[in-house]
């Protein structure tokens, strides 16, 4: 038998009777159970912080793979949310390809048993509870960031190039000053003339990082693009309202809570709480940048 378990953030509340959902407290209970079957543990596998609906889970891959090659004969999980919340999943693996494998499936606490063919309506009927969950999650944690948006919170993980995250409090923007003074900079050249591929020209040149680059060496993740300024780039910082103090979000949303894909909104959803930080340029020269885009035209930056 192999153990599969599974944590991410919703689930870190006590569970039902007060009872853990941590990982260790989910090995436990199904090494128990196995043990009191007599079957022997042909593996653990465990994803910790991952959702249900992850289809990128490393030790799900790990486990599935393992499970193709036939390297168990029984799948213990705690309950059957633990393996998936999709179900696309339930319907696939549960009673398609273990099926197939011979892979016998059991959620413990559930009392799921893809061995008991008359089950099969009820492992359904739990996929579908799972699913809604995450659905009604997602609308739940989607209203919670819009309130804290317009309530003038920054929410990204990262602050915006040419600021800091407040110590005192995440949810603030204070001038980094190092790279406000590029933002600074930038603004500058384009009020002279310049437009947005002399400009970057002309920071490459300077050996100025660009914002992936700068963020990478301030302890943010490894950057994966070119590591050079580019026209696109310096777009996105011409025309950001937070720039001018006034809290701009919400230019993009996921397209569903099942996928990473998100697309961009409209300017008129998007969400500007002026006067929430200090700006890094003011609004007439902020006015002044936008009126040249515009009679420059998006082709002509």
């Amino acid at each position: 038998a192999a153990l599969y378990c599974r944590l991410s953030k919703e689930d870190e509340t006590a569970g039902p009777g007060g009872e853990s959902e941590s990982i260790q407290n989910q090995k436990a209970l199904l090494a128990a159970y196995a043990q009191d079957k007599g079957w022997e543990i042909a593996g653990v596998y465990s994803d910790e912080d991952y959702s249900g609906a992850d289809r990128d889970r490393p030790g799900f891959r790990r486990l599935l793979a393992d499970a193709e090659a036939r390297r168990f004969d029984i799948l213990l999980v705690k309950t059957q949310s633990r393996f998936t919340r999709d179900m696309e999943l339930v319907e696939k693996y549960l009673h398609g390809k273990f099926a197939e494998w011979g892979i016998r499936f059991i959620a413990v606490v559930d009392h799921v048993d893809t061995q008991d063919r008359a089950g099969k309506k009820a492992r359904q009927i739990n996929g579908l509870i799972n699913e809604w969950y995450l659905e009604d999650l997602s609308d739940n944690v989607r209203s919670v960031l819009t309130h804290k948006r317009w309530q003038g919170d920054y929410i990204a993980t990262f602050a915006l190039y040419g600021y800091r995250k407040d110590p005192t409090d995440h949810s603030r923007l204070l001038p980094d000053p190092e790279a406000a003074a590029v933002v600074r900079h930038i603004y500058a050249l384009y009020l002279q003339g310049y437009g947005t591929a002399r400009i970057a020209h002309i920071l490459n040149a300077e050996g100025i990082p660009p914002p992936s680059v700068y963020r990478q060496q301030h302890g943010g993740p490894a950057h994966t693009g070119s590591g050079q300024w580019s026209r696109a780039t310096l777009h996105q910082m011409l025309t950001n309202r937070t720039y001018a103090g006034d809290l701009e979000q919400g230019r993009r949303r996921k397209i569903s809570y099942k996928s990473a894909r998100s697309v961009r909104l409209p300017r008129s959803q998007w969400i500007v709480v002026p006067g929430t930080h200090e700006g890094l340029v003011s609004r007439a020269d902020f006015a002044a940048v936008q009126a040249r885009l515009a009679r420059r035209g998006r082709g002509a930056l």
